[in-house]
């Protein structure tokens, strides 16, 4: 076992999918609110094999990213960071969404760009919520981007008369955390680290249950007979672009943001399926 760390924030389908292709042989930690899931994922791998430790930490506070971080620091050299954590629009208020989604996000690309050890790589899991925004100015976009983290959710355009519900509360925070990982991937490249996000489309989570499940499940169900896989993704299918963007054959990639969602974003700008749109 050599002392390389890799991170995952939130014990759900994708991040698992990501770690195991890329913290075999590593130390693994895994962080995420819900003990439980954390001790089933914690058995889960290390019956597979892998080396794993966990923590348990809110990723709204940045009190408690911090101790993740110390964590890490302390079983070795941070070579890699999944965040996959967050909760859906049918799952939180719009301040909830906002709190966690976007704001903790952002702490969590501050926190650890301190720490990344060379070489090393993240990704945040975003969605193609945030490619569903109409474009933004460049000022709102440079906001989102660029202001200090504490300051975030006193934007105006985060504000209730233009985030009125949890949905635009999670087509913000998405949006947001694409253009933060570009404004914080020039720091991370200070200390010879990479980070990129990726979009997913609908794959299949319990996250992505609840979704289609709640009130909007009806509109998600038709999406599919529109798209040309003509079902939902896989967690695996995230993982292999994830493992791919993580590894030194991607060393010229960083601050991108990649949509995996096929097709559906395409269809929902320039496709003929009032469903989607609705």
């Amino acid at each position: 076992m050599n002392n390389e760390v890799v991170v995952l924030f939130g014990a759900g389908s994708i991040g698992e999918a990501i770690v195991r292709r890329v913290a075999a042989g590593r130390k693994l930690l895994l962080a995420d609110y819900n003990e439980d899931k954390l001790a089933a994922l914690q058995q889960h791998l290390s019956e597979a094999g892998f080396s794993v430790k966990t923590i348990k930490a809110d990723l709204s506070s940045r009190a408690s990213i911090k101790e993740v971080v110390a964590k890490a620091q302390s079983l070795g050299k941070i070579m890699g960071l999944v965040d996959a954590a967050g909760v859906s629009p049918s799952q939180a208020s719009a301040e909830q969404v906002l709190k966690v989604d976007l704001y903790g996000t952002s702490v969590l690309l501050e926190e650890f760009g301190k720490v990344m050890a060379s070489g090393g790589a993240g990704i945040v899991i975003s969605s193609q919520s945030g490619h569903r925004l109409p474009a933004l100015s460049v000022e709102d976009n440079k906001a989102l981007a660029m202001t200090p983290t504490e300051e975030l959710l006193n934007l105006p355009i985060l504000q209730s008369d233009i985030i009125t519900d949890s949905l635009a509360a999670y087509q913000y925070a998405k949006r947001a955390n694409v253009l933060r990982v570009a404004a914080e991937s020039v720091k991370w490249q200070e200390r010879g680290a990479r980070i990129n996000a990726i979009s997913p489309g609908i794959i299949m989570t319990p996250l992505a249950l609840d979704e289609l499940n709640g009130p909007r499940g009806a509109g998600y169900k038709k999406m599919f007979d529109s798209m040309v896989t003509k079902r939902p993704g896989t967690p695996d299918e995230i993982a292999g672009l994830a493992e791919l963007l993580m590894d030194r054959r991607s060393a010229f990639i960083t601050g991108s943001d990649f949509l995996v969602d096929g097709g559906i974003t395409a269809q929902y700008w320039y496709g003929d399926v009032s469903e989607v749109r609705n």
